[in-house]
């Protein structure tokens, strides 16, 4: 028999101006030491990188789905947030007998039973943990972006509408990562 495994959802990236949205799912297994977990924002950023690696080394399963800034220009940041969830997910691989626990109001369509939790990102492991593995590798990928367009400063803010991204988007205009439908890009469009 089987036990019952909880995989835990969380994203990372809904509110920034650019880069991608990224979801992780976390099982976590029954023997994981789950000391130090809790919400990512709540963690220095080297917290952050040393749990994830402990997840990464000894959880029973982890995996990251994304979409990319197009996509979300596409879908809108609910439904590509969802798409992400999913994509993680599903990069599980398959399972007996799981229960997918996300944080937040709302369920990705999956072929497990799914909960929302608000603010279950401090309620349960699971979902802490995917927490952390998205936001760790939300911000390595835009430091990798950041070294593409280095003028944007994207290691600094990660995305994230503060006054020096957007004082760089009025400067320089857009690049293929801005989401062009989020509000202060289409009005800084609209005065240019």
């Amino acid at each position: 028999m089987q036990t019952h495994l909880i995989c835990g959802v969380d994203e990372a990236g809904r509110g920034p101006l650019a880069g991608p949205v990224y979801a992780a799912a976390v099982i976590l297994g029954p023997h994981f030491d789950t000391t130090g977990l809790r919400d990512s924002k709540k963690l220095s950023e080297a917290k952050r990188y040393t749990l994830a690696l402990h997840i990464k080394e000894n959880a029973l399963a982890w995996s990251v789905g994304i979409c990319s800034a197009a996509e979300i220009d596409v879908l809108n940041i609910h439904q590509a947030t969802l798409l992400a969830m999913k994509r993680a997910i599903e990069g599980l691989g398959s399972y007996d007998s799981i229960k997918v626990m996300v944080d937040g109001l709302f369920c990705p369509k999956v072929a497990y039973p799914s909960e929302a939790i608000v603010k279950g990102d401090d309620k349960v492991a699971e979902i802490s943990a995917a927490s952390i593995i998205a936001k760790t590798e939300r911000d390595l990928k835009m430091i990798e972006i950041d070294k593409i367009y280095p003028s944007y400063q994207f290691k600094k803010h990660k995305g994230y509408p503060t006054k020096l991204h957007v004082e760089m988007i009025k400067s320089d205009g857009i690049c293929e990562y801005h989401r062009k439908t989020f509000s202060p890009i289409k009005e800084i469009l609209s005065l240019q």
